[in-house]
């Protein structure tokens, strides 16, 4: 498939190119296992000798597929499914950094993730610093150690909807010879691409926008190929020097581009296991399909949403990098010039017991975890999905204790206003 064709088409025909006769649909290859006729060629896959497939928890034919596409999508060079986005993002990190290493991150990203790299991963050794996002360069180069193996953030953070200044912190991140790993999940790269903008390694929680429709839990990880590990090769002896869990391969000369992809499935997918179902893999393609029609969709109405609750007198604030006169605006038409995403944080005068009440009177949009499909859902976060965090916390995480994350649906836009307005009202 031509690198030039429009990201339009490769939601549709990206991954799977059936051969004469083949399946037209992409097949789901729900086996564990694959059959080989000698001892020898399934010997030359353990040795990473060969491409193929033994073992659905390294490689299945329908998530190499899915990973393919997405990779297509971003613009990478090698691509990975997981089972989860919590799963991408620990296999992105760890994949780069062990015990004693240390990892700056934007502090204003989802609450799970910043509960993964502050407290799991301090139990294994792996420090974190979490910065503010906006503040200037001057300040952000203080967070950075001479352990220091990686910088994360969020293209749009979750639920906080801070547009990270991708560029800053590439700059930041590639000053200290370290790569930036972005969790693009609410964007998408139908609105944004960060490894034009200089992030090195992006990640995604697929059961948001990608899949959908609520469907499936999975993530993945895509590797631009663009960071030159071997240039700094003393803060990444796993990539650059022999593996002797595997024979004394070194990956970024084995391997090249896919070296950073290959690692992760050679060491971490077969020690850790975290890998996506075939199924999943099969339903989450059927999400990408449409998922250039969706996000559009999922913008337009988000936008006219947010300027009529930004109209209401009983409405204390509304954040959404979309809308003109936001704080992130310049930042989101700088990035995301199409549109960001559909989720819409906002606040009642009446505080923390008005959002209750309110959430409770909703008819058309739905009280669930979930968040990013076709169905509009609301959430009260501080109660919800960041209930872990102290109120500091919340505030470092840039989480209102009366925020109210609306996810916006595509559903017909006049139907969900008036469920916000009889909401409001009654």
């Amino acid at each position: 498939m031509s690198s030039k064709q429009s990201l339009e088409t490769i939601c549709i025909q990206g991954g799977w190119h059936p051969k004469n006769g083949e399946p037209r649909v992409l097949p789901i290859c729900q086996s564990t296992t694959f059959k080989y006729e000698t001892s020898e060629q399934m010997g030359r896959l353990f040795d990473l000798e060969e491409n193929g497939y033994f073992y659905t928890r390294l490689a299945n034919p329908t998530n190499d597929t899915v990973a393919d596409k997405i990779c297509q999508l971003e613009g990478g060079a090698a691509a990975m499914l997981t089972s989860s986005g919590q799963a991408a993002n620990l296999l992105a990190l760890i994949n780069v950094c062990s015990a004693g290493d240390h990892v700056v991150s934007a502090a204003t990203i989802y609450g799970g993730t910043s509960n993964l790299l502050t407290v799991t991963l301090k139990r294994f050794g792996i420090e974190c610093t979490l910065v503010d996002p906006d503040a200037p360069e001057e300040e952000l180069e203080k967070a950075f150690q001479s352990n220091t193996k990686a910088v994360f953030g969020e293209t749009i953070a979750n639920p906080a909807l801070v547009v990270l200044d991708i560029e800053k912190f590439a700059r930041l991140a590639h000053r200290h010879g370290v790569p930036l790993i972005v969790d693009n999940t609410f964007a998408t790269p139908i609105n944004c691409r960060p490894f034009e903008w200089g992030a090195d390694i992006v990640t995604h929680s697929t059961t948001k926008y990608m899949d959908g429709h609520a469907l499936t839990v999975g993530g993945c990880i895509v590797d631009s190929g663009n960071f030159d590990w071997d240039a700094h090769a003393d803060k990444y002896p796993g990539l650059t020097t022999p593996d002797e869990s595997y024979h004394g391969v070194v990956y970024t000369k084995k391997f090249g581009k896919a070296g950073y992809i290959t690692k992760a499935t050679a060491q971490l997918m077969r020690d850790l296991g975290p890998a996506q179902a075939p199924q999943n893999a099969f339903l989450l393609n059927i999400g990408l399909e449409t998922l250039h029609l969706r996000m559009a969709r999922h913008c337009e109405n988000a936008l006219k949403v947010a300027q009529y609750l930004k109209s209401r007198s009983d409405v204390a604030w509304v954040n959404y990098p979309g809308l003109e006169g936001d704080k992130y605006y310049g930042l989101a038409q700088k990035y995301m010039p199409k549109g960001t995403c559909g989720v819409i944080s906002f606040g009642l005068k009446g505080g923390r017991t008005a959002a209750a009440e309110f959430m409770d009177k909703l008819k058309l949009a739905a009280i669930v975890t979930h968040v990013a499909d076709a169905r509009t859902s609301v959430l009260h976060p501080a109660s919800h999905t960041h209930r872990q965090l102290s109120d500091e916390q919340l505030v470092e995480a840039g989480v209102d204790p009366a925020m109210i994350r609306l996810s916006v649906g595509i559903e017909g836009v006049e139907d969900i206003i008036e469920d916000l307005r009889q909401a409001l009202e009654d």
